[in-house]
């Protein structure tokens, strides 16, 4: 169970203070934050077919992003370490050069239709484990996370939505094939496109132009 005066920072503190939630704030540590990943906390995160992802560069610059997959997208090794995969994306890899230079991370598991939510913060590190492989089909490589800290956050500030149970196409099949992206045939990049996907813009329909893709996310055929 994390020390309070460890888990927070002095600047958490000063808040803390100013408003008089100190003690509540201890308080909040004893009873819900751990150092590892309690039964229930694993449970609910290997229900989860996508989650939100932390991470911060090498100047300190934070950014999140949306991490979506089959059920159980995110796996749980043990107490202390969460797996999930780096499917193909738009060749930034933003969030995993901010890993390769930090490796500081936070992921949050929510439930928006029963609202619930567990937040965990970790050291992670890229791998190609070849277990942890075998198990996303189609990733490139994936994330290992060590858990530093965990908790269950209150859900009172959640809305309330209904999923209609579909899980998106373009998450690799159990062959690793996945279809041909939108944004990949739109005309301008075109020349810039990995070797990989040499021809695949015209096995896909050919290319659309700017407008054309915009027209598909607003349509949600993108």
């Amino acid at each position: 169970m994390p020390n309070p005066d460890a888990f927070y920072t002095p600047q958490q503190r000063a808040l803390q203070d100013e408003l008089q939630t100190r003690p509540l704030a201890n308080a909040v540590v004893f009873a819900v934050v751990r150092d590892t990943l309690d039964p229930e906390m694993a449970g609910f995160i290997e229900t989860r077919d996508y989650f939100f992802l932390s991470t911060v560069n090498g100047d300190g610059e934070p950014t999140v992003s949306y991490k979506g997959g089959n059920v159980g997208v995110a796996h749980v090794v043990d107490e202390k370490t969460i797996v999930f995969p780096s499917y193909n994306g738009n060749g930034m890899y933003f969030s995993a050069g901010n890993i390769s230079a930090t490796g500081k991370v936070g992921l949050l598991f929510i439930d928006m239709c029963t609202p619930h939510r567990v937040r965990v913060q970790g050291t992670a590190s890229l791998s190609q484990n070849e277990a942890h492989m075998r198990r996303y089909p189609g990733a490139e490589f994936v994330v290992e996370v060590t858990v530093d800290k965990a908790f269950i956050n209150c859900a009172r500030y959640i809305h309330k939505h209904e999923r209609d149970g579909s899980t998106s196409r373009y998450v690799p099949d159990a062959n690793g094939e996945a279809p041909f992206p939108a944004w990949k045939r739109i005309d301008m990049l075109q020349e810039f496109l990995p070797a990989n996907d040499a021809g695949k813009t015209a096995e896909s329909g050919g290319t659309i132009t700017e407008d054309e893709y915009k027209r598909k996310v607003m349509d949600g055929t993108s």
